[in-house]
């Protein structure tokens, strides 16, 4: 049903680039882990988390976490800064805009701490 209250607004371009972008994008949250995933980085202390601590909550092993994230990357969603042996992720401005976009709130009640 539709709810009259609910507006989206979606502007797409025709450049084949941008829809290809898009559509790579969408692949890659229509996992529910990276889905996941993103939304844990989204909602973490400075909308920034590390790998080792995104592990836990997943159940998954470290190397399957990783690979997620890198799926995230690849597709323009997720930056990866590389400190030390650690890797930390944030939302590319792509991604917020995808999110707000959804109506997804990206506001974090989380305080900073890390398991690295």
């Amino acid at each position: 049903m539709y709810d009259s209250n609910m507006s989206v607004t979606v502007a797409l371009s025709k450049s084949p680039a941008e829809l290809g972008t898009l559509a790579t994008q969408f692949k890659a949250l229509g996992d529910p882990t990276r889905l996941d995933l993103m939304m844990n980085v989204a909602t973490s202390a400075d909308s920034e988390a590390c790998v080792c601590d995104l592990t836990p909550d997943t159940g998954l092993t470290q190397g399957t976490v990783s690979h997620h994230l890198r799926i995230l990357v690849e597709a323009g969603l997720l930056n990866r800064d590389q400190r030390g042996k650690w890797s930390y992720y944030s939302l590319t401005d792509s991604a917020k805009n995808i999110l707000s976009s959804l109506n997804l709130s990206i506001s974090s009640n989380k305080t900073k701490s890390s398991s690295c």
